[in-house]
């Protein structure tokens, strides 16, 4: 399997995203239409098993490091969280955990992910450089990503009713309502979760989450959509790592997985396909998706499963810096 997948969804003119399975390309980049009638999504795949050390000798083309493409990174990054939806409210049940243990779960976690080690590895990449440049050290003026402690900037329930089954335009509008409620930062991931039942076309069949940018009048909001993973089994991640326990490690592995793919994504190349990738339009997670080497980080007093995210420093999957 990839370990993760470009998609380009051309957009029908009521700019509602066509997200069919034939519409879904499973590859490198096809051919797209112009950039004013598409939008870019940075897909993680579903689990189709352990992917070897990235950096071994059966997978040479993912040895290629990334490279700058001459766009911004997020400095000084934050997350913004919309629980979408009144069930987040009214609360549900799946697997015997409620969504209020999924959302302490996912809140623990990006309440602690800033200052971690497993973070830390995105701090090497950078901005204010030429594209092609892999190192940023050999760049006079390269502004580096921080990796600064509490990143969760805010969380907000979004009552807006969502629909069965949203579409990129559906979520891009709630990511930008999460921007309006809290306000506009260029260093800011905008993470709309969607509740029990209700996700876009595509997910857990085809992909686990992804990433992408919608404009804005206050600018270009880099956004993050992420279904309830549970409802996608070992797909995307029940069980990756953990059993199950009474936090919710195991049932909810996924979602610091994917979620934190997401998220480590965003702050390397928030506007997709402008900031760090490797000559296959990889970016620094999908490099290491469902890797081996994936297990648990420790943060505050609980463990989450993560995976390892592309180090240039050393050529290969790091699960710490």
């Amino acid at each position: 399997m990839r370990s993760a997948t470009r998609i380009c969804l051309a957009l029908v003119a009521a700019s509602t995203v066509v997200a069919t399975s034939a519409g879904l390309a499973m590859a490198a980049r096809q051919p797209t239409a112009p950039a004013a009638s598409r939008a870019d999504l940075e897909v993680m795949g579903i689990f189709r098993g352990h992917q070897a050390k990235a950096a071994g000798p059966n997978r040479p083309k993912r040895t290629n490091n990334l490279s700058s493409h001459g766009g911004p990174v997020e400095r000084t990054p934050v997350v913004y969280i919309s629980w979408w939806g009144p069930e987040w409210a009214s609360g549900f049940t799946t697997g015997g955990y409620t969504s209020a243990q999924a959302q302490t779960y996912n809140t623990d976690f990006f309440g602690h992910v800033g200052g971690s080690g497993w973070n830390n590895v995105v701090t090497q990449y950078c901005q204010n450089v030429p594209s092609g440049t892999t190192n940023c050290a050999s760049v006079s003026g390269a502004q580096y990503i921080t990796n600064p402690s509490s990143q969760l900037a805010g969380q907000w329930n979004d009552t807006t009713a969502v629909p069965s089954s949203p579409t990129q335009t559906d979520i891009a509008n709630a990511a930008k309502r999460l921007s309006s409620h809290f306000g506009y930062s260029a260093n800011a991931t905008y993470m709309v979760f969607t509740p029990h039942g209700k996700s876009m076309n595509g997910f857990a069949t085809q992909w686990c989450a992804w990433h992408s940018s919608t404009s804005s009048p206050q600018g270009t909001v880099a956004y993050a959509y992420i279904p309830y993973q549970p409802d996608a089994g070992a797909s995307c991640g029940v069980n990756f790592i953990n059993p199950n326990n009474s936090y919710g490690n195991g049932w909810f592995d996924g979602f610091s997985v994917v979620a934190g793919h997401e998220y480590s994504e965003a702050q390397t190349d928030p506007f997709p396909n402008s900031g760090w990738l490797d000559r296959q339009g990889a970016e620094n997670a999908d490099k290491c998706a469902w890797s081996s080497q994936s297990g648990n980080i420790t943060m505050g007093s609980h463990v989450y499963a993560v995976q390892p995210t592309w180090s240039n420093a050393t050529s290969g999957c790091a699960m710490s810096r």
